[in-house]
């Protein structure tokens, strides 16, 4: 039985809209993943280097369009946004999609995005969310 999805992930149909509308521009995921697992432990569960989406993937072979920008709770901030600049060249309209385990830290890295003037972002939710996950995972 499928889990029900956490608020603000995409549906399967808004997800299909998104890649329709952003057919053949490069999709930038921005993983919000603490790779300090002492600071999110639950984020070892896939993000570690056993689990099936390791975050030191992000921006190698595996996963060559995905950055990592750790959402600091504390800070209700997305860490290290220049890495996110870098890869856009500071184009706020590049479509992003944001994601971590589930979708709950993806969602506050979706509206810290919008904060910041970016336009073009939805919540992937993460692997948790394999219908979702298929599509963008090996970006």
């Amino acid at each position: 039985m499928a889990h029900a999805r956490k608020p603000g992930v995409a549906s399967d149909d808004e997800f299909e809209r998104f890649f329709s509308a952003n057919q053949g521009k490069t999709v930038v995921v921005l993983d919000a993943r603490n790779s300090d697992f002492s600071v999110e432990p639950s984020d070892e569960q896939f993000g570690g280097p056993q689990g099936s989406a390791p975050i030191a993937d992000c921006g190698t072979s595996a996963r060559p369009n995905a950055v990592n920008c750790a959402f600091d709770r504390s800070a209700n901030a997305l860490r290290d946004l220049q890495v996110l600049e870098a890869k856009t060249g500071g184009n706020k309209s590049t479509p992003i999609i944001t994601h971590c385990g589930g979708g709950g830290r993806g969602q506050k890295a979706k509206e810290y995005l919008i904060s910041q003037g970016y336009s073009n972002v939805i919540n992937g939710g993460g692997p948790a969310v394999e219908a979702l996950w298929k599509t963008f995972g090996s970006m």
